[in-house]
Parts: C-alpha cells; structure tokens; sequence
C-alpha cells in the first residue's frame, strides 16, 4: 500500500504537491473513480490521469552550481549568505525558479553543488549507502608522503568509527585529488587534521557523472540532456514524463516474491514420523512381500 500522491511522485509524473492539485482539479481516478487526497493504492488498483489539457505541468531543472568560498549551502546561520540569497536561478526563458540545493559544503570549501527542484533525488543521492562518488581537489599546509595517502584511501577512525575506503592520486607535492562515497560532516578536513595537516583549499570538481568543467565561482549551467539522463539512471529514477502520457492506465507492479533473486527459498524442515505413521508404513511393507510369496 502507498500513498497516491507518492505513487505519481515515484512515476516521475508530478511532485507530490502536483498529485495533491491534480486530485483536487478530480484529474485522478483509481479504478474508474476520482481520488481523494490521501488516498491509498495497492497492486490491484488501475490509476488514470484524465482531462490535463488545462493544468500547468510542473517542470523538472538540474543545475550545475559553482559555490564560492564564504557562501553557505543553507542560511542556518544569522549574518551570512547563502546560495539562493546571492544568486537568482532562472529557466531558459530568463524566468526566476525555484530551486533549493542538494547536499553540502563546508563554508570555507568551494565548488560543484547540484541544484534541482526535484525532491525524488536528494536521498538516494546524499544516502551513504548508494556510494555515489564525489571528486575533490586538496591542498595542505605542507608536503606529504606515500603514506599519508595510503592512510587517507585506508580509513581515518572518526566519531567512533573507520571512514570508508576510498581513492586518491598525487598531483602536487602539496595537493590531491581524493574520491569519496560518503559524506562525513567536514570529512576531509578532519581526515587530514588527524594526520597532522591542515587543509589551505577544498575544491570538489564532481558528483557522480557531473562535472564542474570552467564553471567560474558563482556561476550555474543547467545540466544538458545527456546529464540528465545518466544522473537519474545513476539513481534509479525516472526521468519526468509529461502527465499527457498517463491517460493510459498506470499498473502497480505486485511484488513476485520477498526474497532477493540470489536467496533460494528454503526447504520444509524434516519432520520424524509418528509411532503410529511407523506402523502404517510397516504392516503395507508385509502385506506386499505376502503377496510376493503366494504368487
């Protein structure tokens, strides 16, 4: 069971704002019948969207934003500026939209920050468990060695526990590149601080399949056709379809089983016979082989 405004959601079709509107204008039917707000679905429910020729459809933007040094990702603090205070995203037609920023970075670092309007990525992006990569680039305070990247690509124990395993490659006697797949409050820093250094810059050049490229400080792009579409096959979301296409009726997939493609179901446990099933078994044994012997 879901939620119909989750479903829709999930389909790529609308936010889950944009379903509540459609239910309200009664563009949404749940087998044959207009659905209510709130309403849940299950597998055995056929959902139309009908009559859309007069809603406004809610467009999807993915942009490529270059974080200068000193501007936060989110104003949670008094007195300093954030993203959306000191730059106005617009849409191809020059019209202000709204946007919010996925994930962060540190006020002192700066680079490549992924800003969208579409709340179906942001956990399976951020998640640690998906171990997505992000690139950055490092400088500090002195020379290092060998060993203080191989100690780095190892695991730096932090808040009780190990840092994940991760890739580094030597560019200067001073600087990095560093690939994470998670994402640790300041994590690099404290990676290096617990090994005596201390971070001049922190610059991250990409996330995933994006790529900062020359963006210079400040500055947006909106992510190309092709971007788009390998980010949200990278997440496994679908890309937007327009809500014209979902007059047809839209199944619930049923599960076909709850156990994982690699797990066999196990087998019955052995059940020893009862004294009297014993007995049954026994007495047709000798009935036969008195058969035998009178033929």
């Amino acid at each position: 069971m879901m939620r119909i405004n989750k479903y829709l959601k999930d389909k790529g079709l609308t936010t889950r704002r944009g379903a509540d509107e459609l239910i309200e204008s009664g563009s949404v039917y749940v087998n044959g019948k207009k659905a209510v707000l709130g309403q849940d679905v299950n597998s055995k429910d056929i959902i139309e969207i009908k009559n859309v020729s007069g809603i406004k459809e809610e467009k999807l933007y993915y942009i490529a934003y270059n974080k200068p040094i000193g501007i936060l990702t989110n104003n949670d603090e008094a007195g300093d500026k954030d993203i959306l205070s000191v730059t106005n995203f617009k849409d191809e037609n020059n019209k202000n939209i709204k946007v919010f920023p996925v994930g962060r970075l540190d006020k002192d670092s700066h680079g490549l920050i992924l800003i969208t309007n579409d709340g179906r990525i942001t956990d399976k992006l951020l998640s640690p468990r998906f171990k997505h990569e992000k690139e950055y680039m490092v400088t500090v305070d002195k020379p290092y060695n060998d060993l203080f990247l191989s100690r780095m690509e190892s695991g730096i124990r932090m808040d009780g526990s190990v840092t994940r395993e991760c890739k580094t490659e030597r560019l200067t006697p001073n600087s990095f590149k560093i690939i994470l797949t998670e994402g640790k409050k300041r994590q690099i820093r404290r990676m290096c601080e617990a090994l005596h250094y201390g971070v001049v810059d922190l610059y991250r050049s990409r996330i995933m399949n994006i790529n900062i490229d020359r963006l210079p400080d400040g500055e947006y792009r909106h992510l190309n056709t092709t971007e788009k579409k390998v980010l949200l096959a990278l997440l496994y979301v679908p890309m937007k379809e327009s809500l014209k296409m979902a007059k047809v009726r839209i199944p619930i997939k049923p599960k076909t089983s709850s156990l994982p493609p690699h797990v066999e179901p196990k087998a019955k446990p052995f059940a020893p016979r009862t004294s009297r099933e014993s007995n049954k078994k026994n007495s047709r044994t000798r009935s036969k082989s008195a058969r035998r012997r009178t033929k």
